[in-house]
């Protein structure tokens, strides 16, 4: 009986092989590297849609500036008046060639309309792979450029449309809208689409800068 019993505890009370703490070390280290990988993973992914949306809205910004800056630069180059005053040989014009600072807008805005068409594909660009940093660098650059290029245009534009709206007695120069009316609403509303496209050029410089934070 004694040796039946030796025998039995024996069989049961199997010691651990080497291998078998091997391989049990061995997986709990594999399990925590899977579940690091997981939650790596994750909040890269998140980024990645996050810095798409970012793309997308960069470029409907885009869009949204060019139609304003181009409106700013059409409107104000067709603007012209002439005012008739009793016979057809006393003519008084007024247009926008007969000011610098309304030449400087037009040609301001068509660049600023011209740059918007060429910064579209790197705007793709940045969609399709919103992990590049190049071309998000090189636009917040141009943009920061074109913030101050329209912004000089409008208020330099706005000025002069406040002196044809007021006048100004130190000086004596008379206000001319109440004669030119036609003439002074059209370059009023190109200087407003243009403060609207700097606003917008100042939106997009945000939001690139914030992408590239985040990078």
């Amino acid at each position: 009986m004694d040796s039946k019993s030796t025998s039995n505890e024996t069989a049961i009370n199997v010691p651990e092989t080497e291998s078998t703490k091997q391989k049990s070390s061995s997986a709990a280290p594999a399990a925590v590297a899977t579940t690091v990988a997981t939650t790596k993973a994750i909040p890269h992914n998140q980024k990645g849609g996050w810095r798409r949306g970012v793309a997308i809205f960069d470029f409907i910004l885009r869009l949204c500036a060019l139609v304003a800056a181009l409106a700013a630069a059409t409107t104000m180059a067709t603007s012209d008046e002439t005012l008739t005053l009793f016979t057809q040989f006393f003519q008084f014009e007024a247009s926008y060639d007969d000011l610098p600072a309304f030449s400087y807008f037009v040609v301001a805005n068509a660049i600023a309309s011209a740059y918007l068409v060429l910064s579209l594909p790197f705007s793709i660009v940045s969609i399709v792979r919103p992990h590049l940093v190049g071309a998000k660098l090189l636009l917040l650059i141009l943009d920061t450029v074109m913030v101050a290029f329209t912004t000089a245009a409008a208020a330099a534009a706005a000025a002069i449309v406040y002196l044809a709206e007021n006048g100004n007695s130190t000086t004596q120069w008379l206000a001319i809208c109440q004669q030119f009316g036609d003439f002074c609403q059209r370059v009023s509303g190109a200087v407003v689409a243009s403060f609207i496209a700097a606003f917008i050029f100042i939106l997009l410089v945000v939001f690139s800068a914030v992408s590239l934070r985040r990078h």
